[in-house]
């Protein structure tokens, strides 16, 4: 069966090899007698599963004993609440400091107010000329030098790839390039995580939604530096405080076991395709055709800053609205699915993560070709 090319932003496109293996382990995992779905969480199988799992992520990204990895649930959305119960009290100004760049990290902005004092140091919510070129709201980041950082913040909070926006940027600032000390950077990674190498000696926390680049939905990845842990507010619950679950390996309560099975069969394919360089170069190949084709033809147009467009999240627009229901339509039945832009944006929008390979990319550049010529 030819399986169509699934663009959407999450729950996304999973490698193929992945699916499959998935389905054949379904009713007995490895002559155990039971599905994953079936397997307590105390027990032996499942303790392999989860702990290849974290080795095979500590692999990827690099990660020295210096950082804890947990499996949490609540996607990136809870951690927006999770992260300042967890980590707001470590500076008894109680205080957090947040970038904006796009609906997300606003989203994140909003949330983290109910606990304590929280600070924008900046946000890109304003149009302003760039590069001899006016950008609108959310299409550029402001520059680090522009940082209001507060030294008495407990963390500085920035979502580095803006999933509905299509905004990324790997800037991810050193404290002394922010002018600070001991306001360790917390980076909402999610729709970005795992495709290309981070500079994750930067961070205290990175996190991100696995249903991405990462995994299927159901699990969230924290990765947290050791010396972070142990902070957690008095009214944070048990189960969502960091020292816990890390102490109990992501066991602390009963995980999201399947999702884990599954994120850690997507971890073994990165590995195997080469690690997350081979990510990233797929990715680059990826996203410089679909970028190039847009920005030469008079038909579609992307809005946001070339030095900070997207690998993964691509939104275009065509010259004509009209026929936004028309090109999906066709899209759909030339097996393109899940093109639609996000409802607070609306347009179009290409989710080319690690597991879209370039023939889905070729095959709809050929259809807005196409599309471009009947109705342009």
């Amino acid at each position: 069966m030819t399986r169509p090319f699934n663009f959407s932003a999450g729950p996304a496109t999973l490698p193929e090899s992945v699916l499959e293996q998935a389905a054949a382990e379904m009713l007995d995992w490895r002559g155990s007698g039971m599905s994953v779905m079936e397997m307590s969480h105390r027990g032996r199988e499942f303790g392999q599963i989860c702990d290849q799992a974290e080795a095979d992520l500590r692999e990827l990204l690099g990660l020295s004993g210096d950082y804890a990895v947990l499996f949490m649930q609540g996607g990136a959305t809870a951690q927006n609440a999770l992260l300042p119960l967890n980590l707001i009290a470590r500076k008894p100004e109680r205080q957090a400091d947040y970038l904006i760049t796009g609906s997300w990290s606003r989203k994140s902005w909003v949330e983290a107010q109910r606990y304590g004092d929280i600070h924008v140091v900046a946000q890109s919510s304003e149009a302003r000329h760039i590069d001899g070129r006016e950008q609108g709201s959310f299409t550029w980041v402001p520059p680090v030098a522009e940082w209001q950082v507060r030294k008495s913040a407990s963390y500085l909070h920035f979502c580095s790839n803006e999933t509905i926006g299509g905004v990324e940027f790997l800037n991810w600032p050193t404290q002394q390039e922010l002018g600070v000390h001991d306001v360790p950077l917390v980076v909402d990674a999610s729709s970005h995580f795992l495709s290309r190498p981070f500079p994750i000696e930067r961070a205290g926390v990175i996190y991100a939604g696995a249903q991405k680049n990462a995994g299927p939905a159901g699990v969230t990845v924290v990765v947290v530096r050791r010396d972070l842990l142990g902070h957690a507010l008095p009214e944070c619950p048990s189960a969502f405080d960091f020292a816990n679950v890390a102490k109990e390996s992501s066991r602390f309560n009963t995980p999201p076991t399947y999702a884990i099975y599954i994120a850690g069969l997507v971890y073994r394919w990165i590995l195997d395709q080469g690690g997350l360089a081979s990510m990233d170069e797929a990715n680059r190949v990826k996203a410089e055709r679909l970028y190039q084709f847009i920005d030469n033809s008079q038909f579609y147009h992307n809005s946001i800053h070339t030095a900070v467009r997207s690998r993964m999240n691509v939104p275009f627009v065509l010259a004509n609205e009209s026929l936004n229901d028309a090109f999906l339509a066709g899209a759909q039945q030339a097996g393109l699915l899940a093109l639609k832009g996000h409802k607070s944006v609306g347009g179009m929008r290409a989710s080319i993560y690690n597991a879209m390979p370039l023939a889905g990319v070729e095959a709809l550049i050929d259809y807005m070709k196409t599309f471009e010529k009947t109705h342009g």
